[in-house]
């Protein structure tokens, strides 16, 4: 009975060591890696099918990489880094979002199938004390199971446990497709990560971002944004352009106005006082009215838009 025992052991051993290899080649070694892209690998590009921000050529990937690698820089790691997208964007932002519903389930059960079937298999196959007395040979007595049925009984019902939790393992991803969330919505990613560049005074990266914003929403407010982070940016004629875009649409927009006034005067053009004054009386309780006034009776540089 011991090399059938040693055997149901083996089995056991050799299941868990590949269980456990498995699990170390699909997490790898993150120090191994360029870390920018083993960060990135773990996030989903919202403007792909499929692809994550490390694989993807897109201008939002590669915004979102380099502020992976503007956090690595930081001192950030990997986990605060994802935590600080998942905040932005939501979980959909992850390639491989935490178990929920049936996947939880699937992992959960089995588990706790394998831990409860192994306790009591120990407690079964468990060497008995001596006994005191024996029933007759080939006869079991009253009320007690046999003894060999009950140990063949619990090795296969431990091997039919094993074979569950291997088959989940296996499978769990394929079992739950319809729950696997969309992706982020690409515009509001696009438009958030504009902000952030902007707030750190990147404005190249901020209207490339607002760029493929209007891509897929061409929205005048947009429009707005893009002309102001060119404006900042240094590329008057191109600003001059966008709010022009916005002025065809509604000629008494204040901001397209604003934008529009203050890129002719970077550009020494004649037509920008007028523009600003045209500004002033559509809106003359802009927030920006007042510096706009002050700029106009001094002729000095604006403070900014």
């Amino acid at each position: 009975m011991r090399w059938r025992r040693a055997l149901v052991a083996l089995v056991l051993v050799t299941l868990a060591t590949a269980a456990g290899a498995a699990l170390a080649r699909s997490a790898g070694d993150p120090g191994r890696q360029d870390p920018v892209r083993a960060v990135s690998a773990g996030l989903r590009c919202p403007a792909c099918q499929g692809e994550s921000v490390a694989e993807s050529r897109s201008p939002i990937a590669a915004a979102m990489r380099q502020v992976v690698a503007d956090q690595l820089a930081q001192g950030r790691d990997g986990t605060e880094i994802r935590r600080w997208f998942v905040q932005r964007y939501g979980a959909d932002v992850l390639t491989d979002p935490p178990a929920r519903g049936v996947r939880l389930v699937l992992w959960g059960v089995p588990v706790l199938a394998l831990l409860a079937g192994g306790y009591a298999a120990l407690r079964t196959l468990r060497p008995g004390v001596a006994r005191t007395g024996c029933a007759p040979t080939g006869s079991a007595a009253p009320g007690i199971p046999d003894a060999r049925g009950a140990r063949r009984a619990w090795r296969v019902a431990s091997v039919g446990v094993v074979a569950l939790v291997a088959s989940v393992a296996i499978v769990a991803d394929r079992l739950d497709p319809p729950a696997r969330p969309a992706p982020a919505d690409p515009v509001a990613v696009a438009l958030q990560l504009a902000h952030d560049l902007e707030t750190q005074d990147r404005y190249d990266a901020a209207a490339q971002m607002y760029q493929e914003a209007l891509r897929d929403r061409p929205d005048d407010g947009v429009r707005l944004r893009l002309a102001f982070a060119l404006l900042r940016a240094g590329d008057s004629a191109a600003a001059q352009r966008t709010a022009r875009d916005v002025l065809a649409r509604e000629p008494d927009s204040p901001d397209g106005l604003l934008v529009l006034g203050l890129a002719q005067r970077n550009s020494r053009s004649v037509e920008a006082d007028d523009t600003l004054r045209r500004f002033l009386a559509v809106a003359p309780a802009h927030p920006a009215a007042a510096e706009i006034r002050r700029l106009l009776a001094t002729g000095r540089e604006p403070a900014g838009p």
